[in-house]
């Protein structure tokens, strides 16, 4: 005998909600319903447990057919609740339950619950599904986040409505009209696995809540005469009593009437809509078409007027990055039914009031220019906009529910809804559930605590504190989900803050007052995670504030300083601030303040890091966020608790900032002097207002003026120093004086533009309003270099002085004007790029000891202990050697200025020299680099053998850098590398470096310019020539001591004994006193993108669907020195391009993962495919191998050195600098994209560099004073290209040839390409040494080769050598096993002898002999002559797997007996070099004897 509540009411029964509820407790008396599951169920279901528990079978390769229901009909308030057993992390989507009509007896099983229809409902995620529509968006928990051991349960109430319970907590109504006979459903979906019934029987009494509040609900509102359905408030009805009213309670529920509850009157999108929208989802989503190719015509309006104090809400679902302007939202007096809509809402001339960007137009006119600190034009999808009308007739806007103010005052009584989904915005949502049930019970929480007496009427909300307490500043007790307040309030910890990084949010109790000082100490961390305390401030109200799991997720209102970094709403707004947070300990203190101003400044251990931001609201609070390692904090609110702050204001890391907490008054000193927060489009301040940077400075040249933040004072120096120029604008730094004040400045273009009180300094020019006033002024600032410091001084009697590297250039102009009145003024122009403001006042000396910059920002050569270098006696004609040969003079002309090294380089030892004299007359400038000539084999005197030029120097290999121009004996190699030397002028510094890995690498200024050029040899001198305009230098760098080596860092490097084909096997080396590094474990973070899966202990990563989202970053932050290797384990060739990496320079464990590498923008270095990119810009090109064409099996590597230069492995091989100045810590960075499915740690994932030295070869010959391996040894065992095009394609043309497989090694192993790519992977050089007694030949480039039958041991001594060939002769020569002669086709000089393929004889010459003669053979120990046509004809085929057209040559590579031939010049009468190493007069080889020449393997090039 279960009676009905509802229909009690509707007869007139007691309208009190607590008489209803004791009601239907003394009627429910119907026996318990069995807590069991069907035996019916989804095809992969299996039940257990007297059919309790339930788990789908094969869970890690599908994902649904899951469905389980209840054994019996749900009875009135029964909660069917399943606990969630086990989940997998393969799939997407997780648990899903509701009911649904359908017998399970006769019901033919969906693959999932949206399946299910004819009367059915289902809660996903957080929607609400009717028979597999969606009916209700963001409704409760999110299911998908629930965990192992969560429960979940799903009630039809007495009166028709459907509720779920997730961890005992109601999250309302879900739907209502739902009929009495309802069976549960369950669906183990995706990530749920396994659940089990746990009960199915009414929810426990909860007299004590319902009562106190149906009371809140009827506060205010009178007795009697009040509509039976009123007493059946919904949790979300009763929010709107107590939160949408502006007094705590509005007289009656949001859309109630006098008439009572309007059901069916819900606040829609009207039909009629601008022409280019489209509505969905019952008219509750809008959506823009064409938003690529439109702009506007997307108006939508509310189907009705809005109620007073009602609620209109939206959802922003979609934006696009094309147009500029976003979405704008307001109300209007037009009826939309008679509305013709306009373009846009602010074309509207009527009736209409909207806000756009932060501002509020009314009848399209600006009203009010900031109305907020929030503007729409920087929301993002998910964020929510809404507005209310108040019954007062003031309007309110809304976002991410936190109310705005007042944004008009007597709105209109009758009033639409409108929402113009303008230029980014394309599609909104309509929220109907703006008042979430745990945001619910949190408000109920905490009204039950500031009113014990719940049974009695409450006065409004107030969350001002009693005056009779004390202003104590505490944290507030509500704090992240993770996070616990201890110790009266003073203490915040995380309890498990070893199995939970994040979630530990707390807030203070109440504002911070200004110049109040917010300090937090340390009290406990964890060393398992990465990251550490963050703090900040933030207008939030921590009594309402849903918090985030990090601060810096917040997209509204927040300040935070994380790292050493300053983020505002979650975007970095500076990125090098202060002290590094993450390097905070135990014991260390951290503050933040306010000051009058609306400044905001940060402590660390007591010291000021200077002015974060600026503007401030008065009214913040502060938060910390309990990060990471951070596990406990104490607030010190007693001054006595702080490290005592120094009271003068010197330059250091212990000065104060004005106004700081122990100087409140803020007196002005020398010290303060910044940039002003307000500058040009394209500036970006940074280190604390001290740094100004143009952004985009390969694309923006200009709008990129910085002011100072204050006037500058009669005698003051305004002095800054250049960090960073580009070298692509012409023009550079312009500096002055204004006397605008910066906040009357509209920033133009650049300086020279402005038309009044302006004094600038361009090039020589001196400038007044725009206007040249003088020419040759003692100072050029587009000559100006990195490390450049400029000056300005405004003396007493209105003079302007500029200074360059502390010295006084001179009056520039007078008539200043007197007093305080003048600002300094830098416009970062052209190639001038970063900027940084000096500690120094007044005529400066010229180091830079004083400067206010890093050494990671400007980089200065120190060089190591030794003794000076020296300059080699032997030199140019024109040169003569001063101070002992520590300085070097052209004395005459523009050439003959070449100068050695006065000894061999050793491996990584800088040579370099600072430019001393420049004489403009001549064009072109210094050129330097490396060669092997030795100046002591040069004649002693006159050097007229010498070349007049450094480019003209062939008689040995010589690499050098000219301009900008990286040249092998005068041969262009490479263009547009680093800065052009033709800039240099006097003070700046050059030098050249042979590094371990045989790269060049120049440095300019002490700065590395990365890898000049590739396989250099390891006897070189350095060369320098004093060309053009550079007649003076001076040595300034000194030798390596020999006993530093001990503290050197030891790097990878190949001593190969024989070609890149030959094994060479790595053995740890050095000696035994050398410490052992102890790398560090290396495991992927579980943070990545969404198609990456784990596995062998987040050691191993696969991409499992599509092409792309496969990020993923490692957990540990990489070491110096320590190299982190991956080794490729699958490729999908139905994809194109291949995977990239490299690092990223700040906790990833925030990241939010773009599709590609390529679109993180902020502290990352790229390598893909063949260049370096650097926060997606490309910084350098043609480095490495292509990793597009790496295949299965090749260990890539990652290594950060010691100077911060980061390095690329390739199978163990170093290919030099890709990229400097890399922050530490830094995480490697994968991308898993393309053909890359799947990479696995590598034999040596993780290892510190040390010595890789080869193993010893038996027999060892000294030939030419260096001692060489003769030994031979075999093939690797894996072709490190398995997959190379080019290769295949050289294959497939030897398959046309048909020729037999016999005379080819059956293990194709053995053949190799050495295409670029491929050569490059397995780190070949270009030369090497073979045979008894050792001879150079240079390795086939370009070519691929198939070995041939394996060559005996006793052949290992011999000779290597190449022979062209034609593709008619191949046969031939292959049946002989030796080379033999093909008409004209072959490379042979042949006395008379009779051509086998045409049964001829050619005529024999005068006086010959009639027996046949044995023919020459032509060798040549390169192919770059055995290859040229004239010995190795072309021929065209057709490919027959993409029937294009080739060219293609073939070749022999023989095996030589050392003495059967001999060296001779070539004979095609060509006068260019072909090789440089080997000489036009010794390259090619002729030998008679038959048996001297063994086939080793065939060649093939293809064009």
């Amino acid at each position: 005998r279960a009676v009905h509540v509802c229909s009690i009411l509707q007869k007139g029964g007691n309208p009190d909600p607590l008489h209803a509820v004791h009601m239907v407790h003394s009627v429910s008396i119907l026996p318990k319903m069995a807590a069991e599951l069907h035996p019916r169920s989804g095809k992969l279901i299996g039940l257990s447990n007297s059919n309790r528990t339930a788990q789908r079978n094969q869970s890690v390769q599908e994902f649904n057919h899951g469905l389980v229901l209840s054994r019996e009909p749900l009875r009135d308030r029964d909660v069917f609740t399943v606990r969630i057993d086990k989940k997998v992390n393969s799939w997407s989507g997780s648990i899903e339950i509701g009911v649904t009509a359908l017998d399970p007896a006769a019901l033919d099983f969906p693959s999932s619950a949206t399946g299910l229809k004819g009367g059915s409902w289902i809660v996903s995620g957080c929607s609400v599904l009717k028979d597999g529509r969606s009916v209700l968006e963001e409704y409760g928990r999110d299911l998908d986040q629930l965990g192992e051991g969560d429960r979940v349960g799903i009630q039809q109430n007495g009166c028709g409505e459907l509720h779920l319970w997730v961890n005992g907590q109601d999250c309302g109504a879900a739907a209502s009209g739902l009929p009495s006979r309802l069976w549960a459903v369950v669906d183990l979906y995706g990530k749920c696995t396994q659940v089990t019934v746990v009960s199915c029987e009414p929810p426990p009494d909860t007299d004590g809540e319902e009562r106190e509040e149906d009371e809140e609900g009827e506060e205010g509102q009178e007795p009697k005469g009040l509509a039976a359905p009123a007493a059946l408030m919904t949790e979300h009805q009763l929010f709107d009593v107590t939160n949408n009213s502006p007094s705590g309670n509005a007289g009656g529920v949001a859309g109630m009437g006098a008439g009572g509850v309007t059901t069916n009157d819900a606040l829609l999108f009207h039909e009629k809509c601008g022409t280019l929208i489209k509505l969905s989802n019952n008219n509750k989503t809008a959506e823009r078409r064409r938003p690529l190719d439109e702009f506007n015509n997307g108006v939508v309006m509310t189907n009705r007027p809005l109620r007073h104090n009602e609620m209109f809400e939206i959802r922003i679902d979609k934006l696009v990055d094309k147009w500029s302007g976003s979405i704008e939202i307001g109300v209007t007096t037009h009826n939309p039914n008679n509305l013709d809509y306009p373009a846009t809402m602010t074309n509207l001339r009527s009736g209409t009031i909207m806000m756009s960007g932060c501002g509020i137009l009314t009848n399209g006119k600006g009203t009010r220019r900031e109305y907020c600190e929030f503007s729409l034009d920087e929301l993002q999808e998910g964020d929510h906009i809404g507005l209310m009308r108040k019954a007062s007739g003031a309007l309110h806007f809304y976002i991410n529910g936190i109310d705005q103010g007042v944004a008009a005052v007597q709105t209109p009584g009758v009033v639409y809804g409108v929402v113009d989904l303008y230029g980014m915005a394309v599609k909104v949502t309509i929220v109907h559930n703006h008042n979430h049930s745990d945001r619910l019970r949190r408000n109920n929480a905490i009204m039950r605590a500031l009113s014990p007496d719940v049974g009695r009427p409450r006065p409004a909300l107030s969350l001002t504190p009693d005056p009779e307490t004390p202003d104590r500043l505490l944290f507030h007790p509500n704090c992240g989900q993770k996070a616990a307040i201890i110790g009266d309030g003073r203490t915040a910890l995380r309890p498990h803050a070893t199995d939970d990084f994040n979630h530990g949010v707390v807030l203070s109790n109440r504002p911070l007052h200004s110049n109040e000082v917010f300090q937090v100490r340390i009290d406990k961390m964890v060393d398992k995670w990465a990251g550490s305390i963050e703090i900040g401030v933030t207008t939030h109200n921590p009594a309402y504030l849903q918090l985030p799991s990090t601060m810096t997720n917040l997209r509204s209102g927040t300040w935070m300083m994380t790292g050493n970094g300053v983020m505002h709403n979650g975007t970095t707004i500076l990125d090098e601030y202060g002290h590094n947070l993450d390097r905070l300990k135990a014991g260390d203190t951290v503050g933040v303040v306010r000051k009058d101003d609306g400044s905001l400044h940060f402590f660390v251990n007591g010291v000021p890091q200077g002015p974060a931001a600026w503007n401030i609201p008065p009214s913040v609070y502060a938060v910390v966020d309990l990060y990471g390692q951070a596990a406990q904090a104490t607030i010190m609110d007693d001054m006595a608790d702080l490290p005592p702050l120094p009271d003068d204001s010197s330059e250091g890391p212990t000065a104060l900032s004005p106004g700081s907490p122990c100087s409140v008054t803020g007196t002005a000193t020398a010290s303060d002097l910044r940039f002003h927060q307000l500058h040009g489009t394209n500036a970006v301040i940074t280190n604390g207002g001290r740094t100004a940077l143009r952004q985009n400075c390969r694309s923006e040249f200009n709008d990129a003026i910085v002011i100072s933040n204050r006037c500058l004072r009669d005698g003051e120096l305004f002095e800054i120093v250049i960090q960073k120029m580009v070298d692509r604008w012409s023009g550079s730094i312009e500096a002055g004086v204004t006397a605008i004040r910066p906040e009357e400045l509209e920033f133009p273009n650049t300086m020279t533009d402005i038309d009044y009180d302006t004094w600038m300094l361009s090039g020589t020019a001196i400038m007044q309003d725009g206007n040249t006033m003088r020419n040759n002024y003692g100072c050029d600032l587009d000559s100006l270099s990195t490390g450049s410091r400029i000056g300005m001084m405004r003396t007493a009697s209105g003079d302007l002085h500029y200074y360059i590297n502390g010295v006084d250039q001179g009056v520039a102009c007078t008539g200043l004007p007197p007093g305080n009145e003048v600002y300094a003024v830098v416009d970062l122009y052209g190639q001038c790029v970063q900027v940084s403001i000096t500690s120094s006042s007044g005529p400066l000396d010229n180091s830079l000891c004083t400067s206010n910059i890093t050494e990671k920002s400007f980089p200065i050569h120190s060089p190591v202990a030794g003794v000076a270098h020296r300059l080699h006696s032997k030199h140019g004609k024109n040169v003569v050697l001063l101070g002992d040969g520590c300085q070097a003079v052209r004395v005459g002309g523009y050439a003959h200025g070449i100068v050695f090294s006065a000894k061999e380089l050793k491996t990584d030892e800088l040579f370099e020299v600072k430019i001393n004299e420049v004489d403009e007359q001549w064009s072109g400038s210094l050129h330097i680099g490396l060669t092997t000539l030795q100046p002591p084999d040069l004649p002693s005197c006159p050097l007229s053998g010498l070349s007049p030029s450094l480019t003209q120097l062939r008689s040995k290999v010589t690499w050098l850098l000219a301009g900008a121009e990286v040249r092998r004996n005068g041969m262009l190699q490479r263009q547009n590398y680093g800065c052009s030397l033709d800039r240099l002028t006097v003070g700046n510094r050059v030098g050249v470096k042979r590094c371990s890995d045989d790269t060049m690498h120049i440095f300019i200024d002490g700065e590395d310019m990365g890898s000049a050029a590739t396989a250099v040899s390891k006897n070189v001198y350095a060369v320098m020539d004093l060309y053009g305009k550079v007649t003076a230098v001076s040595v300034v760098s000194s030798t390596v001591m020999e006993d530093s080596d001990s503290v050197k860092a030891s790097s990878l490097s190949s001593d190969s004994c024989s070609e890149g084909e030959e094994d060479t096997t790595p053995v740890s080396g050095g000696g035994a006193n050398e410490p052992a590094l102890v790398p560090t474990a290396m495991v992927f973070l579980e943070n990545h993108g969404k198609n990456i899966q784990l596995s062998n202990q987040n050691l191993t990563a696969a991409r499992v669907s599509s092409y792309n989202q496969g990020l993923l970053v490692t957990a540990q932050a990489l070491p110096r020195q320590q190299l982190f290797q991956v080794a490729i384990d699958r490729l999908n060739s139905s994809w194109t391009s291949s995977l990239s990496l490299g690092v990223i320079g700040h906790s990833p464990d925030r990241l939010n993962f773009p599709s590609t590498a390529c679109c993180l923008k902020r502290s990352v270095w790229l390598l893909q495919r063949d260049s370096v990119f650097h926060n997606s810009l490309k910084i350098c090109e043609n480095y490495g191998p292509n990793l597009d064409t790496c295949p299965e099996g090749t260990v890539l590597g990652l290594l950060v050195d010691a100077s911060g230069c980061l390095h690329l492995f390739v199978n163990g091989m170093d290919q030099g600098v890709a990229a400097q100045d890399i922050p530490s810590p830094c995480y490697p960075l994968i991308d898993l994209y393309g053909q890359c499915e799947q990479i696995e740690p590598s034999a040596a994932s993780i290892s510190s560099v040390g010595r890789r030295v080869t193993g010893r070869c038996p027999g060892a010959c000294v030939f030419a004073g260096i001692k060489e391996s003769v030994c031979w040894t075999p093939p690797p065992e894996v072709n490190p290209n398995k997959t190379c095009e080019y290769q295949a394609l050289c294959s497939r043309f030897k398959d046309l040839l048909t020729l037999p497989d016999g005379y080819f090694n059956e293990d194709a192993k053995y053949n190799l390409c050495y295409c670029e790519s491929c050569h490059k992977l397995r780190g070949d050089e270009t030369y090497y040494k073979r045979g008894e007694p050792p001879r150079d030949y240079a390795l086939p480039f370009g070519w691929c080769r198939f070995a041939l039958r394996s060559v005996p041991n006793a052949f290992k001594k011999w000779h290597i050598a190449y022979h062209g060939t034609s593709v008619g002769a191949l046969r031939r020569t292959l049946d002989q096993s030796q080379l033999m002669p093909a008409e004209s086709a072959s490379v042979f000089s042949a006395s008379p002898v009779k051509t086998e393929g045409h049964g001829s004889y050619s005529e024999p010459e005068e006086n010959s002999t009639p027996e046949w003669e044995v023919p020459c053979v032509q060798l040549s120990p390169t192919m770059r002559y055995s290859g040229l046509e004239a010995f190795a004809p072309k021929v065209q085929f057709r490919d027959p797997r993409s029937l294009r057209c080739h060219q293609a040559q073939v070749g022999f590579q023989v095996c030589v007996r050392p003495g059967s031939y001999k060296v001779g010049p070539q004979t095609l009468g060509i006068s260019e070099s072909l090789d440089p190493r080997f000489s036009n007069t010794e390259i090619e080889w002729i030998t008679k004897e038959k048996g001297g020449t063994l086939l080793y393997g065939l060649l093939v090039r293809i064009e």
